[in-house]
């Protein structure tokens, strides 16, 4: 992980299922300042924007320096940076990230990154979301926590990991525990009937029904791929 606040981490990475993981050395996570590479007596990172505007933008000399250092050290890991215009997160890259060596993450700050390192130590590009955060740490810290949980050991009970919402390209169905009753509101029949196909069949169209209605993006990708 090449940061600029190194501190940051492993931050609530450290906490539950995934912290529990770190500590048995299920994953390991090395945060590693990018300052330390800077240049100068100030150990200066960014500088103006070619071409003017507003801001500053990380250079890529220093990053450059930075993913060479931890390549050395780690091997050619894949390298990923974040940013709003990368390719969407989703559950499929997180088990394509899991299934792999590990990962090189890079947390740009300020305008961005100069597009040369990104095009020289080829990152790829990746983004949590149609907004804007203040750095990628943040968006590193999801990707870890999205791609930890899917190692072997880290969850409990691996078949859960199965009916979760993006698993099957549907969202997950409505979950209900006790008290049986609760304000008036009552946990649907069938989920007490003891009928096993009856349940995965409501549980099915449930899902169906919540994929349609709040993400029709992805419903029609499930009914062009049928």
């Amino acid at each position: 992980m090449l940061t600029l606040f190194p501190e940051l981490f492993p931050g609530p990475l450290a906490a539950s299922l995934a912290g529990e993981a770190l500590k048995a050395g299920v994953w390991s996570l090395e945060a590693v300042g990018i300052r330390e590479f800077g240049i100068g007596r100030h150990r200066a990172v960014d500088d103006t924007p070619a071409g003017g505007g507003a801001g500053m933008v990380m250079r890529a000399d220093v990053l450059a320096a930075a993913i060479d250092a931890a390549r050395t050290r780690h091997g050619d890991l894949p390298a990923i940076c974040f940013t709003p215009r990368g390719e969407p997160f989703t559950q499929a890259t997180a088990r394509e990230l899991a299934a792999g060596p590990g990962a090189l993450l890079v947390a740009g700050r300020f305008e961005g990154i100069d597009q040369r390192v990104i095009e020289g130590r080829g990152l790829r590009e990746v983004s949590i979301g149609d907004y804007v955060l203040s750095g990628g740490e943040l968006a590193a810290m999801v990707v870890i926590d999205a791609v930890v949980r899917l190692l072997p050991g880290v969850v409990g009970k691996p078949a859960s990991l199965v009916e979760e919402s993006f698993e099957a390209g549907l969202l997950e169905y409505p979950q209900y525990t006790r008290p049986r009753e609760w304000e008036g509101r009552a946990i649907p029949d069938v989920l007490l009937s003891g009928d096993h196909a009856k349940i995965e069949a409501w549980r099915r169209g449930e899902a169906e029904r919540l994929t349609r209605e709040r993400r029709p993006d992805l419903w029609a990708r499930r009914k062009k791929r049928q």
